[in-house]
């Protein structure tokens, strides 16, 4: 899940134009059409590739009333799901999800003080009643659950005798980065549709559109290859510059740039930053970072260490922590991977790293 909250709701489908809402898409949409006869579908790929507006854009297409270029994005259909005021398509997701995605209508209630990961199980049950409830426009209904892998025990439960045998008409979208860890009666009971990354150059061209420009060579590779969660980066105030002087930072004790920042995102940087250590420690290849401008040699045991101590902060990253001195403490426990370090940076180092905040 992306971390920066939008300025405006995000928007389901395409609208007039047809432009479709990221330009990878087009060759699964190609695909899921081509799959007509499945009423379950389980869209599964890495974080990042736009599991949400695929699917969004899927449930234009089936209750679009354009019969030859679905979704159009001009018939009314279009325009409904467009708005997410179909009556015939219901979008479940957690209520984490409503406020990142700026979904927090009159209509659908307040959050909570802590708005829950989970999709409970009454919000799966009220889906199911609304699946047994006749179609407004008699194109059929659709039920998109994204995340399926945050469906709760108890709402996985109840929504299988919903997948096994639907309601007439109904159609439904799951989402999943990691369909392992959904039920197996749930998998089984479902037609599974693979979206992939796209491609490093077609991903580079489309930050560049975004405005990205140098910074998304080095935002991409710490996205792993996707270019929403670089996009996302961007948002937060990662640069490559940044990015490039973080390594020296951690060595020398430095939290400083995590400043402000939340706890998830920090461990999140600092478990990529120990996993290119230990990659580089070990005679492989860095994947995040760049390797020419990490301090060496690292201790091998002191970062194993580090990375077993990133993880159980990881299992625990909403406990209500003192972010502030847990990030503090994480990084300064960075520092036993290079024991014969200089206690601080010479001049240059204290003018680089001045220059980066």
């Amino acid at each position: 899940m992306a971390t920066g909250k939008p300025t405006e709701p995000m928007r389901l489908g395409v609208d007039a134009p047809g432009a479709l809402p990221l330009p990878w898409l087009g060759a699964p949409l190609a695909q899921a059409r081509a799959m007509q006869r499945s009423h379950a579908l389980l869209l599964a790929g890495p974080a990042g590739v736009g599991h949400l507006e695929f699917a969004g854009l899927l449930a234009q297409a089936w209750l679009c009333e354009d019969r030859e270029h679905q979704p159009c994005g001009r018939c009314g259909s279009c325009h409904l799901v467009r708005q997410r005021t179909h009556p015939d398509l219901m979008v479940v997701v957690p209520e984490a999800w409503r406020v990142q995605l700026n979904w927090l209508g009159d209509d659908e209630g307040k959050p909570d003080a802590k708005p829950s990961r989970d999709i409970r199980v009454e919000q799966v049950r009220q889906a199911i009643d609304w699946s047994h409830q006749t179609s407004g426009r008699g194109r059929g209904k659709a039920l998109l659950l994204h995340p399926a892998d945050a469906l709760n025990m108890a709402a996985a439960n109840a929504l299988l005798k919903t997948l096994e045998e639907p309601p007439t008409g109904l159609r439904l979208l799951l989402t999943s980065t990691d369909p392992e860890r959904l039920l197996p009666t749930i998998r089984s009971r479902c037609q599974r549709l693979r979206l992939q990354l796209p491609e490093p150059a077609a991903a580079a061209a489309w930050l560049n559109r975004q405005g990205l420009g140098a910074d998304a060579p080095a935002l991409l590779a710490l996205a792993g290859g996707s270019p929403l969660e670089a996009l996302a980066w961007r948002d937060e105030g990662i640069t490559a510059a940044w990015l490039a002087d973080l390594p020296l930072r951690v060595a020398r004790g430095d939290a400083a740039p995590f400043s402000g920042r939340p706890l998830p995102r920090v461990i999140d940087l600092l478990l990529k930053l120990a996993h290119d250590l230990m990659a580089q420690a070990g005679g492989g290849v860095p994947r995040f970072f760049e390797a020419s401008r990490w301090p060496a040699p690292v201790d091998l045991a002191a970062a194993v260490a580090w990375q077993h101590a990133l993880l159980r902060a990881a299992r625990h990253d909403e406990h209500p922590w003192n972010a502030a001195l847990l990030i503090e403490s994480l990084v300064t426990q960075a520092t036993a991977m290079w024991p014969a370090a200089p206690a601080g940076p010479g001049p240059r180092q204290v003018a680089s790293l001045h220059s980066a905040r």
